[in-house]
């Protein structure tokens, strides 16, 4: 068996008998052959290369018309849901027309593939090429039997435009099926400029070019549809955990979109921190993420412990025991008074507006704040030394649990409980470190699990410092405490005045928890204000201070004084 280069060998030794004007004819051809096989490799390259969809879409008609140097082109994408063809891309040097894309918009009315009826709508022609997956190549659409070009006399008629020459080639995706239509109008001769019917050469390239073309078109929306899917399960797992409680619903939301929106004017701020910053779209899909999953270690926290709106609540509020408590000193002083006949009394009744006082103590912190201070806690031990009789048998006014849980000096959670809110972030990023994070996206458990981190050090669950905690890390943390201090269906304060919560974020400025630079940001590129007009209480919104400048909320725009 001849090998091919002994075939190559003999076919090159019979084209030097050849004649020369012969022989410069098939060098001529081949090398036209060779320069076309590598022009549709170079654009099969391109349109590969290619990450926005709009661009490839218009690639996909300008490459196709200038290998075929035809002056118009239309790109048809099928929507199956309307059934019809959706005019996506158009273009025309005569006309100087550039729609869809990255160009104007198209609000020309789709090609239907059916008539009302339910018949195939075969009179179009574009439809047609896309019913039949059939390529259609016309030398004059006036001449043009079997198809229905009134709609493109009516167009020529309006514009002076000639439309002649027309070359349909579906594109078909994977599966074979047809996933929109090429239209190629009026093929130019190279030297002449004159209107030309379509080669065969360039419909068997163009078809060459359509398949990459699908293919293309077909991956990069395999791809979008993948992160959808991707993007819509984990926003779907952070809505479960808003709505495991109704104090956090919305939170999730709310701070990933402040944080996408902080780190967009970062790129656009002309600070000299941040001079050398910004985030291209990927980065900030990658922080957006990260914010919306920043809590998702919460799914395994107990309800009782995030919803825990007072200081005795478990799953029901304990107060409820200590008033049931009360009212058995109460009915024991009554017995007491009335066994005396009555008489000399005074001291039990003055007991008894003690008690009435003292529970009405118990009920306030049990409210729990911003801070207890010493006076008080003495006063719950003191009230912890009394007892009642229950059948017989003598029990404390208050347990040693309800105590230690009445003596929490700030908020409602006891050190132990706040340890299991606290770990969620460890949670957080075990969950998502085992998730299969794409390249672009693998930063996401390093951001989402440093929201809690604070510059000093003395944040959790590491105890990073701040050379360790990156930009987007930072900007989400800002973003999770400004959200924290406005929200307002938190279980134990309302939410707080904007005033306050800028005050707050000051407060965490000087002591070395958030970053200074981009908390000067959030407040003087006015996002401070936007927030609050968007998210918070007509209640919330009043004026507030920020590095000794004053800003006037009720005024359209930040005012500094």
């Amino acid at each position: 068996m001849k090998s091919m280069f002994d075939r190559w060998y003999e076919e090159s030794s019979r084209l030097k008998d050849l004649d020369p004007e012969v022989l410069g004819e098939v060098r001529a051809f081949a090398d036209d052959q060779l320069n076309r096989i590598k022009e549709l490799v170079k654009i099969g390259m391109a349109l590969s290369a290619e990450k926005n969809l709009d661009r490839l879409l218009e690639m996909i008609v300008s490459e196709a018309r200038r290998y075929t140097n035809a002056d118009g082109g239309t790109l048809y994408i099928r929507n199956d849901s309307s059934r019809s063809l959706e005019f996506t891309i158009v273009q025309s040097d005569s006309l100087g027309v550039r729609l869809g894309g990255t160009g104007g918009r198209i609000d020309w009315q789709p090609v239907p593939l059916f008539t009302p009826d339910g018949r195939e709508n075969h009179a179009n022609v574009c439809a047609f090429c896309a019913l039949k997956g059939e390529t259609i190549n016309i030398a004059d659409v006036y001449d043009a039997d079997g198809f229905d070009f009134q709609g493109t006399r009516e167009f020529d008629a309006s514009t002076g435009y000639r439309s002649r020459s027309m070359l349909l080639v579906p594109l078909r995706d994977h599966e074979d099926e047809v996933i929109g239509v090429l239209q190629l109008l009026n093929c130019r001769n190279r030297r002449t400029g004159e209107v030309i019917p379509f080669p065969d050469q360039d419909i068997h390239d163009t078809e060459s070019l359509a398949s990459q073309a699908a293919i293309a078109v077909t991956n990069m929306r395999l791809v979008r549809e993948l992160e959808n899917l991707f993007n819509s399960f984990l926003r779907a797992i952070a809505a479960a955990i808003d709505e495991k409680s109704p104090y956090t619903s919305g939170h999730v939301e709310r701070v990933a979109e402040l944080s996408e929106e902080l780190a967009r004017r970062v790129g656009e701020s002309r600070a000299p921190a941040f001079a050398d910053v910004s985030f291209s779209e990927e980065e900030l899909k990658e922080i957006r993420m990260a914010a919306w999953m920043h809590d998702v270690g919460k799914i395994t926290t107990p309800e009782y412990v995030v919803d825990k709106a007072t200081k005795l609540e478990t799953i029901f509020d304990r107060i409820e025991l200590v008033r049931l408590r009360a009212e058995i000193l109460k009915r024991d002083i009554e017995i007491a008074r009335l066994k005396s006949g009555g008489g000399g009394g005074s001291g039990r009744q003055m007991d008894t507006g003690t008690l009435e006082r003292d529970l009405a103590f118990i009920e306030k912190c049990n409210i729990g704040g911003e801070f207890m201070d010493d006076d008080s806690i003495d006063r719950l031990r003191r009230l912890g030394g009394r007892t009642i009789e229950v059948n017989g048998e003598t029990q404390p006014f208050l347990n040693d649990d309800e105590l230690k849980n009445l003596s929490i000096r700030k908020g409602t959670l006891t050190d132990e409980e706040r340890a299991v809110i606290n770990n969620h972030v460890t949670l957080t990023i075990r969950m998502l470190e085992k998730l299969p994070f794409p390249r672009k996206l693998r930063r996401v458990p390093l951001y989402a699990g440093m929201h809690h981190e604070k510059l000093d050090g003395s944040g959790y669950p590491r105890g990073l410092l701040a050379p360790d905690i990156p930009l987007p890390a930072r900007i989400l943390a800002i973003a999770d405490v400004f959200e924290a201090l406005t929200a307002a269906d938190r279980p134990y304060k309302p939410g707080k005045m904007l005033s306050e919560s800028v005050r707050i974020l000051e407060f965490m400025v000087r002591d070395g928890h958030l970053d200074s630079d981009l908390c000067d940001l959030l407040v003087e590129s006015g996002l401070v204000i936007d927030y609050a007009r968007r998210v918070l209480s007509a209640r919330q919104i009043d004026d507030f201070v920020w590095r000794g400048r004053t800003y006037r909320v009720a005024a359209p725009q930040a005012d500094p004084g």
